[in-house]
């Protein structure tokens, strides 16, 4: 079987993504490259990395080199993504996708010219949590599914500088994406409201004035999803958060990013009507480890794994990253390459959701007028 050689850019949460890479079965070699050369000689060192690169140019003239996964500023992401592709490399690239329309159908274009798969890693569709509610809709637990909402609450502040008064929504992809994913259909249209002020300064770099945006998105099955972005100034414990509303049962996130999710079920009477609900309140999501090669399973909890009971590692607390998604994002843009497939989250979807982000800013800066969300779809 083929192997990839695959290089990781940015090593600084894409560190994470450095071992789950080196097990994988489907990879032949792992590259690195940071700006910063001692952080990334340091890491050679610690994770046994021989190859090591020393410009981003360097990387797209290597012709060993197979695919680029980007985890890179937030304002590159467009421009390297398109250069990888135009170079012949398949590109992997954290979120967004980019941060302008005009971006997006740069990538786009450079996928069909290129014929390279393009994923964009997007956590929140690899989470146990994501995968149990994916369960409970293929069995039709949810009944008809009536509203969606998606939240994410993070203060930014003291990040690196590129961060600083970004608009909420062009990072709204873990809330959107969930929604996107479980109504399974495009988003159209999307009307979408700022609300705060931020301290004085925070606007120049990107002329956002807003550090929350909650916007409603229109589906085109006719299914409406509610999503909030909270970015700066506003004192609330983390969450990434997916919310379904069904006619049979519900499925709500929790509180905050650790809790365990609340499943809420209809109980119908004797006579077949409805006569209230119950909430149930799960103590475990699964692990879903066996949707992975053996060899990076492990990457599911990170410390204390045991191979013999992967569940009760998950149980005992041991943690991987966001809910155990990493390795699963890597095999499915390994295995989507060597099966010659499109990544499940290709250019087609990432567009989609990281557009509806986009149009919803531009919905805030218009006081909630209604923004149409262009087809981003090359064929």
């Amino acid at each position: 079987m083929k192997k990839l050689n695959i290089v990781l850019v940015g090593l600084g949460f894409g560190g994470a993504f450095v071992p789950i890479y080196k097990d994988h079965p489907g990879v032949g070699s792992i590259g690195i490259f940071d700006t910063d050369s001692s952080v990334m000689e340091e890491f050679a060192r610690a994770h046994g990395i021989e190859r090591l690169y020393h410009s981003f140019e360097e990387i797209l003239e290597d012709e060993e080199v197979d695919a680029v996964h980007l985890v890179t500023p937030i304002p590159l992401h467009a421009k390297q993504t398109a250069a990888v592709l135009n170079a012949g490399k398949h590109c992997a690239c954290t979120v967004p996708m980019a941060v302008s329309l005009e971006e997006i159908r740069e990538i786009t274009e450079a996928v069909k010219r290129s014929g390279k798969n393009y994923m964009m890693m997007e956590t929140t569709l690899y989470t146990r949590q994501f995968f149990y509610a994916r369960e409970m809709l293929m069995k039709g637990e949810f009944g008809k599914i009536q509203f969606l909402r998606g939240s994410h609450y993070q203060d930014m502040a003291n990040w690196p500088s590129y961060w600083l008064g970004l608009p909420p929504m062009w990072y709204g992809t873990h809330a959107i994406a969930p929604m996107r994913a479980m109504a399974g259909s495009r988003i159209c249209k999307v009307h979408c409201f700022g609300s705060g002020t931020m301290e004085e300064g925070m606007e120049e770099q990107y002329g956002n004035p807003y550090p929350v945006e909650s916007a409603i998105f229109s589906f085109e099955n006719g299914l409406k999803g509610e999503a909030t972005r909270t970015l700066f100034e506003t004192a609330r414990v983390y969450q990434e958060g997916m919310f379904v509303y069904g006619s049979d049962a519900s499925f709500e996130w929790g509180f905050s990013d650790g809790d365990n999710p609340i499943i809420t079920t209809a109980v119908k009477a004797a006579d077949g009507k409805r006569g209230g609900t119950t909430v149930l309140r799960e103590t475990v999501m699964p692990n879903y480890y066996s949707m992975l090669p053996e060899e990076i399973r492990k990457h599911t909890v990170g410390g204390n794994y045991d191979p013999l009971n992967p569940q009760e590692s998950l149980i005992s607390g041991a943690a991987g990253g966001h809910h155990g998604s990493h390795p699963h994002l890597v095999h499915e843009f390994v295995s989507s390459i060597l099966e010659n497939r499109k990544a499940a989250i290709d250019e087609v979807l990432g567009a989609n959701i990281t557009a509806a982000g986009i149009c919803a800013h531009l919905s805030a800066m218009q006081d909630g007028a209604e923004v149409v969300v262009p087809v981003f779809d090359e064929g």
